[in-house]
């Protein structure tokens, strides 16, 4: 049986082994498959990272594919059941890193391009493709940096899908619409150490601590929305002490996240934890890291074009979600107002043995296509 184009390309970018933030020829491979279509392909690189916008066309609208070609480390290698780096097929599944996060959804991009361009030679609109080789390390130099510098010449885009692994039980279950924004902090609350026989001659950090993060935990931040789940507030570690059980600490230290929707900016947020350290006379210092702010694409012209297509190609009608991690499509929303984000099954992804099924990698491909179709072609 003769190998589909887009699973022989998925097996090909599989056998690069882009490790973040290393790119191993990806983009190479990619570049050639799109220079003959009558692609502009631009690199962007930075830092050891490397970036590609690629654009067909001047007119709008613009309708930009994304993603990344850089995979987390394989792990365990005695645990594989095959070479990670090379695309093995087993019980109707292939197999090796990348292959659900995001190689085959590169494939499909690539794939589902040549295919309407040969259809639609001279489509009205514009298609580009913005890649990097550094979204699952610091994302620092990938696509925010291509984004900073086609905001910086004022080129904008009309419609993005993320090809991130959305779906979770079958091909075409589920959207990301959006995404939750990721709010990151270091707490010190400063003591005074000393001998625990002596405890009015120190301050224990952590017993002056423990009323403040109880009502941290327990606070109920927002009800969510239609499209959002509520806050979360998580604390992710807790650290104190000298290794002794006769030492009251100087200090405790704190690492804890918000996971937040637009109706708790980030800037809300802050205010609200430092009322309550305030309010328990608290001695502390903060570190705040925003990882990103949320973002959402309500229905309109790119879901609906989305859905329409998951339906021909696997009858189902869609969940739409914001759960998760945060993406890329953090830093392209602002550049884009309608993001969404669509892919194969997410349940190997980073973990030994990743996959994906077979017979679901030729209808992703047909999805992106028939989106393009409905978007530049369809009335």
């Amino acid at each position: 049986m003769q190998t589909s184009p887009t699973r022989a390309l998925t097996e090909a970018l599989i056998r690069c082994r882009s490790v973040t933030p290393n790119d191993e020829g990806c983009l190479e491979l990619i570049c050639a498959r799109l220079a003959p279509l009558g692609f502009h392909c631009e690199r962007i690189d930075a830092n050891g990272v490397s970036n590609l916008w690629a654009r067909r066309g001047d007119a709008r609208p613009l309708i930009c594919f994304a993603g990344h070609t850089d995979v987390v480390p394989a792990g365990p290698l005695p645990e594989w059941e095959s070479d990670p780096f090379t695309a093995t097929e087993r019980d109707g599944y292939l197999y090796g890193r990348g292959a659900a996060d995001m190689k085959t959804s590169l494939a499909a991009f690539i794939v589902a391009i040549e295919q309407f361009v040969a259809e639609h030679p001279a489509p009205p609109g514009s298609i580009a493709l913005l890649l990097t080789s550094d979204e699952e390390g610091v994302a620092t130099h990938g696509t925010r940096l291509v984004v900073e510098t086609l905001s910086a010449r004022g080129e904008s885009i009309d419609f993005c899908i993320v090809g991130e692994p959305t779906s979770v039980a079958q091909l075409g279950d589920t959207i990301k619409n959006g995404r939750r924004g990721s709010l990151n902090a270091e707490l010190t609350i400063h003591g005074v150490q000393g001998h625990v026989a002596y405890p009015q001659l120190a301050r224990n950090p952590i017993h002056a601590a423990l009323p403040a993060l109880a009502e941290l935990a327990a606070k109920h931040w927002d009800a969510g929305d239609e499209y959002f789940p509520p806050t979360s507030w998580q604390l992710s570690n807790i650290h104190a002490g000298a290794g002794a059980t006769n030492v009251i600490p100087g200090k405790l230290e704190l690492m804890f996240n918000f996971r937040f929707s637009p109706q708790n900016p980030a800037e809300s947020l802050k205010a609200q934890v430092h009322a309550i350290l305030d309010r328990y006379q608290l001695h502390y210092a903060i570190d705040w890291q925003l990882s990103g702010n949320p973002f959402i694409t309500p229905r309109g012209r790119l879901v609906d074009a989305l859905e329409n297509a998951i339906a021909s190609a696997t009858g189902l009608k869609p969940e739409l979600s914001t759960t998760g991690g945060t993406s890329d499509g953090r830093f392209i929303a602002t550049l884009c107002q309608e993001v969404v984000e669509f892919g194969p099954v997410n349940a190997s992804i980073h973990k030994v043995n990743e996959r994906i099924a077979i017979a679901a990698i030729d209808p992703l491909t047909a999805i992106y296509r028939d989106t393009l179709k409905k978007l530049l072609i369809t009335p």
